[in-house]
């Protein structure tokens, strides 16, 4: 069973993009509590400023000021090449210097430019193809996490979980308030409502699901 994301989650490593900056209780104590925590080039400076020292900081380095530059030392890692994006460089040295590696957290990927948001978002389900990893991002509201064939949701009466189908033709779910089914546009499977302690989703491909850390209030 996916459990719901709390401020207590442990992963094995955090990434912090360079989005809106965390203001909500989890993902801020996911942040506090990382034990290994890489930022996006410029999302170190704002670790700093927040009184967070990140173990490394993946990037060209070219939004980071000098005295940043200088007190990160060593850890400041600088990648130029331009075939991936930061969040994906920053992904990729998360592997290569913890071996077995598998639960990352994502913070801060949205906000700001749309397009970025959409960007990161979309590539969880490609960190998941291409790194084998379980990618979950996190944000202000909730999470995202990616499967594939029958998975199983922790949930509570109330809260909003939206179903996200990538490449399945059959996909079916059971403790929703609206039955979940094979969607061809990505908007037709948003604001489904979980009616108990659990869901359960089954498809015969990969799919991603956001779920809020609160119940819906019924006006």
């Amino acid at each position: 069973m996916i459990r719901n994301i709390t401020e207590d989650t442990t992963f094995d490593a955090v990434i912090l993009a360079d989005g809106d900056f965390p203001t909500n209780a989890i993902p801020l104590g996911i942040l506090n509590k990382a034990n290994y925590l890489v930022c996006c080039d410029g999302a170190g400076a704002k670790a700093i400023e927040h009184g967070i020292m990140p173990t490394a900081v993946v990037g060209d380095g070219d939004s980071l000021p000098q005295s940043v530059r200088e007190m990160l030392g060593e850890r400041l890692y600088i990648v130029n090449e331009q075939d991936y994006n930061d969040l994906t460089k920053a992904t990729r040295f998360v592997l290569a210097n913890i071996p077995g590696a598998k639960n990352i957290a994502y913070l801060a990927t949205t906000g700001k430019r749309e397009d970025h948001t959409l960007g990161n978002i979309s590539l969880m389900p490609f960190y998941k193809e291409e790194f084998d990893i379980i990618p979950t991002l996190i944000t202000d509201h909730g999470s995202f996490s990616v499967a594939c064939g029958k998975q199983k949701y922790e949930s509570f009466e109330g809260q909003q979980v939206s179903i996200f189908n990538l490449s399945c033709s059959l996909l079916s779910g059971i403790g929703f308030r609206w039955q979940p089914y094979a969607y061809k546009m990505l908007w037709q499977g948003t604001l489904n409502e979980a009616v108990g302690n659990e869901v359960d989703i089954d498809g015969d491909g990969t799919y991603m699901v956001f779920r809020t850390y609160q119940r819906k209030i019924n006006e």
